[in-house]
């Protein structure tokens, strides 16, 4: 059903969000050389596209698209975003992509409101929990897998020298959650 498909999404969403607060300093340092300053700079300006996305475009973005083209479009530019990221061999390139990646954001609302239109009153509060748990999995996955990839892909022994793995794995979990959440809201399996 719809709501399994969803909740994958939300899984994978998740899941590929933690890359930043896993991987994000040791990255910069890494990749650009950004100390404290920088990357507070960088966080600053993340946090600051992320309230121009949620308070004003998302709203816009559901009356003009729809909840599903919504839901693909903020997937579509995590994908870009998290690309971009993986390959960027300069900073001002790294850089360039926030605004794309600041856009992922219009995702998780009409995620939201595509599950809870999909199940009664009755299961709102078991629905939202089961949600929360999966967001609490990511929590527990993603840090471990998104360090140990960036530790194998920068060490002594890498298969080849990716510093920017972790965020292409990003890329990859969120590409297969547009294409999970494509096949889900589809209009034969929304009725419409």
């Amino acid at each position: 059903p719809q709501v399994f498909g969803l909740a994958a999404v939300v899984l994978l969403a998740n899941l590929a969000h933690y890359a930043y607060p896993s991987v994000f300093v040791l990255f910069a340092d890494y990749r650009f050389g950004w100390g404290p300053r920088e990357v507070g700079w960088v966080l600053a300006g993340v946090g600051v596209m992320s309230i121009i996305v949620n308070a004003v475009l998302v709203g816009r973005a559901v009356r003009t698209l729809g909840e599903r083209r919504t839901l693909l479009l903020g997937l579509g530019c995590g994908v870009a975003g998290f690309a971009i990221y993986g390959v960027a061999g300069s900073p001002w390139l790294f850089l360039l992509a926030l605004p794309v990646s600041a856009l992922w954001a219009l995702a998780a609302p009409a995620t939201q409101a595509l599950i809870t239109r999909e199940v009664g009153a009755e299961v709102q509060g078991r629905i939202q929990g089961a949600l929360m748990s999966l967001v609490s999995l990511a929590g527990i996955v993603g840090p471990v897998l998104f360090t140990n990839v960036f530790a194998l892909f920068i060490g002594a022994s890498a298969p080849v020298r990716l510093p920017g793995a972790p965020w292409l794995l990003a890329a990859l979990l969120l590409g297969t959650g547009f294409l999970v959440g494509w096949r889900h809201t589809r209009p034969a399996a929304t009725g419409g």
